[in-house]
């Protein structure tokens, strides 16, 4: 069976150190975090639609709010665990699943960038 896969992209802007790494990133500095949110899905809706662009940007939306513009230190579950990419990739990729995942399309994968030359990729 054929299987569609979706995309987004966004960006959210936030600080962040990494604990106990031994280099210039166990202080405290910024980047525009990029971000790309796959899903996918076997079949469509009714109206052919595997889902919608605006669902999808409307809750990643929401899922980066308590992130964007803050110390990512300072939010859970940073302040317990390092605000790595690979870590922020794990904990969006969990919350994305939580809000979108259903019977019939589920999360795939997420990326995120810190620079335009560094790119972790998520997918259980």
């Amino acid at each position: 069976m054929a299987t569609f896969e979706l995309s987004i992209q966004t960006h959210f802007s936030a600080a962040h150190s990494l604990r106990d790494y031994p280099g210039d990133c166990a202080r405290l500095h910024g980047h525009n975090w990029h971000v790309k949110l796959y899903v996918e899905c076997e079949e469509l809706d009714e109206l052919g639609l595997g889902i919608d662009y605006k669902i999808m940007k409307t809750e990643l939306k929401a899922a980066l709010e308590p992130w964007d513009h803050y110390n990512l230190n300072d939010v859970a579950p940073f302040d317990s665990i390092n605000p790595s990419s690979e870590n922020v990739a794990r904990e969006l990729y969990n919350e994305m699943s939580a809000r979108l995942d259903d019977d019939r399309v589920r999360v795939s994968r997420v990326e995120i960038s810190e620079t335009c030359t560094a790119k972790v990729t998520y997918r259980p």
